[in-house]
């Protein structure tokens, strides 16, 4: 994406609403520049009038027009960040509040193969680069031009020669700021990735941190985490380095200028050219003219940074949502609950090549169960994940009722699905938010008559506050049976017509998954129930049993027929009976 566009698309989406903000803080910059080149003027009429005429008539009133001035340029400063504050602070928010949204809505595919830590950086260290861009790097461009100009006119309003050999000094400026700018963009953008890297070790760090004690890691994961730290470190001292390699430039620069204006206003006021009054003031000017060139330096860099933090965010926001829970398309009819699919092919983006299902054929009859049987990675949890539309089928289509989902609209599909899934998600909040996170308006009553159905009424009543008990990250304060009996309690409140069920007993001791099983009896009795389990006690009495391979369905039939017909389900079978 070019630069242009980039800045084009800043505008038009966040900082165009804020136009009349931004116009209000150019107006007190525009104070500000006049302000500035006021105090350097008067000391040509303080000089003249006071010092050398000796005018007592001015003695206060120039005194107090400096500090007029001052005050001037203090309050309008003031106001003018505090505007841009503001307004890069509602950009921030506009920003992040927009890649949250993207990351909601995208489709599950695209989040599973990025690196979280990699989009935590993206919302925090690119975000604050672009608006320190918009804070900053906007306003100096504006203030700090306008005060070189107004300070210029100053100096050219004194003397015209000296002016010229000082405006020397801004191309050697110009220049620098854009090499310097260059380098910062790809320094910026290596700080960028191992802020990602910090951040994805960090949740890896907390996800994981009661194996690190179990298997003795501590001292490898300290050696790791110096390691990321070290590299983060490297790289924004990199940035912090370039930053300031303008600083012994700019004062070479000028101080060789001064010098050599010096040596050139001795010249001009040995030859009556120049008056000592002139000369101040224009020195003045000068010195004054210093901190907005500098200024205007650095801010190529800062442009330069929060461009690229653009370039990065824009795709992020930007995202493709192939699957769109919002289009237009028609509403699902609900009937029997049968779901067909005709010779489904599916691979993940990541990984083309790899084929997950290849020309998947199968039918799950409404009102019945149908289970899946495989080993780990013949592609049972992907069947699954399609029937809710959370992947598309790259070849072939799936249908409900004899309708083709693909071009149906999703929350009519989704509102009648309900999954529990082995890998049970919960969220830091109550127990009663967390059951009633399947349907919101569900009442207190509901919620209550779904964790009994779901054996949980009895766990919960033990816990200090109940239903109110906080659980913590991912449900840490629960067990694992408990906390898939929550999800189990999700499925009975939002009462869908088809269930998918994905070991959804595999957390549970045998005295609790049987009453679990009866529970689950109840919940889809009459209801298309989909189910995939390594313990096949819990699917004998299934309608029908498919048999996934490497993709492929290789076997189907009922528990009996497979028995018989079946090697591999066999061979499941037998390995089961004598663990037992």
């Amino acid at each position: 994406m070019l630069k242009s566009e980039v800045l084009k698309r800043l505008y038009k989406d966040y900082t165009s609403k804020f136009i009349k903000n931004i116009i209000l803080a150019a107006l007190f910059s525009i104070v500000v520049a006049v302000s500035t080149s006021a105090t350097a003027w008067l000391l040509d009429p303080a000089i003249e009038k006071i010092f050398i005429n000796k005018d007592k008539t001015l003695i206060f009133v120039i005194p107090a027009a400096i500090i007029l001035a001052f005050s001037a340029k203090g309050i309008s400063l003031y106001f003018a960040k505090l505007l841009m504050i503001n307004v890069s602070e509602e950009v921030k928010k506009m920003i992040q509040t927009d890649m949250l949204k993207s990351f909601i809505k995208a489709d599950t595919e695209i989040i599973e193969n990025k690196h979280s830590g990699k989009y935590i950086s993206n919302l925090n260290f690119d975000v604050n680069q672009i608006t320190n861009m918009l804070a900053d790097a906007f306003l100096s461009i504006f203030k700090d031009s306008l005060t070189l100009i107004c300070l210029l006119f100053v100096m050219f309003l004194q003397n015209w020669k000296l002016s010229l050999v000082a405006i020397i000094m801004i191309p050697f400026a110009t220049i620098t700021a854009r090499i310097l700018g260059k380098r910062m963009s790809k320094v910026s953008k290596q700080a960028q990735e191992k802020s990602g890297d910090l951040n994805r070790y960090l949740i890896d760090l907390f996800k994981n941190h009661k194996i690190i004690k179990i298997f003795q890691r501590e001292n490898f994961e300290e050696k790791r985490s110096e390691t990321f730290v070290n590299n983060l470190k490297e790289k924004s001292a990199k940035i912090a380095t370039v930053y300031i390699r303008s600083t012994p430039i700019m004062e070479v620069l000028t101080g060789i200028m001064i010098a050599f204006l010096i040596f050139y206003s001795g010249k001009l006021i040995m030859s009556e050219e120049l008056a000592i009054n002139n000369f101040f003031s224009f020195l003045a000017a000068m010195m004054l003219a210093y901190q907005p060139v500098k200024t205007l330096t650095k801010v190529n860099v800062a442009i330069g940074q929060g461009l690229a933090a653009s370039e990065r965010i824009i795709p992020i926001i930007d995202l493709e949502n192939k699957i769109d829970p919002n289009s237009d398309s028609k509403d699902l009819i609900f009937s029997q609950g049968d779901v067909i699919f005709n010779k489904v092919k599916f691979a993940y983006k990541s990984n083309l090549e790899n084929i997950v299902l290849k020309d998947i054929s199968l039918k799950f009859q409404g009102g019945k169960m149908t289970a899946l049987v495989g080993h780990s990675g013949s592609g049972k949890s992907t069947i699954l994940n399609m029937i809710p539309r959370i992947y598309s089928p790259h070849k072939g289509n799936i249908e409900i009722d004899g309708q083709d989902i693909s071009n149906k609209n999703l929350v009519s599909i989704r509102k009648e699905i309900s999954i529990v899934d082995q890998n049970t998600t919960l969220f830091d909040d109550t127990i009663k938010n967390n059951i009633r996170y399947a349907k919101p308006e569900s009442s207190d009553d509901e919620v209550f008559k779904a964790a009994e159905l779901a054996m949980c009424k009895e766990f919960i009543e033990k816990l200090d506050n109940g239903y109110e008990t906080i659980i913590g990250e991912n449900g840490v304060k629960l067990s694992g049976g408990e906390k898939q009996r929550l999800s189990i309690a999700r499925a009975f409140l939002k009462k869908s017509q088809i269930i998918l069920l994905d070991e959804a007993t595999s957390s549970l001791d045998s005295e609790t998954e049987e009453k679990i099983q009866t529970a689950l009896n109840t919940l889809t009795s009459n209801k298309t129930t989909i189910v995939i389990a390594h313990r096949l006690s819990t699917i004998l009495n299934s309608e029908k049993i498919y048999v996934v391979d490497k993709g492929k369905i290789i076997d189907s039939g009922n528990h009996e027929n497979l028995l018989l017909n079946s090697k591999v389900y066999k061979n499941f079978y037998e390995k089961q009976i004598k663990r037992s």
